[in-house]
């Protein structure tokens, strides 16, 4: 299952169109480790809006790779996790720890562009 990965700027874009299998999501995680390092990105938007369960595998593999994308000098926001989805994490005690989360992309972007200014002004 191929992800595609687009790059605006100074921000790397993975859309997740569809489920993915645990093989999927660890071959994304190390395409996307290698992207932000190949571009110099500082920022990494991971948008699951198409995903109608966030399993624990899912779930630890998205916290990883933003803790993973962050040593590598890069913030990452997860947009789009639909309420049903959300609901369902709570209820199975699942959480993104540590883990930046927007509504959609158009915020995720907002938020990633901020930060990134904030560090271009020494904030």
């Amino acid at each position: 299952m191929s992800v595609p990965i687009l790059k605006q700027g100074n921000i790397l874009i993975a859309s997740v169109q569809s489920e993915l299998s645990d093989v999927d999501l660890t071959q994304l995680r190390d395409e996307l480790l290698e992207r932000v390092g190949e571009h110099r990105v500082r920022g990494l938007i991971i948008d699951v809006t198409a995903l109608d369960v966030i399993d624990s595998f899912a779930a630890r593999t998205l916290s990883n790779t933003a803790q993973m994308v962050r040593l590598r000098g890069a913030e990452t926001v997860i947009v789009g996790i639909q309420a049903e989805v959300a609901f369902s994490m709570i209820q199975l005690g699942l959480a993104l720890k540590g883990v930046t989360t927007a509504l959609d992309l158009e915020e995720g972007l907002s938020i990633l562009t901020e930060a990134v200014r904030g560090e271009n002004d020494g904030g």
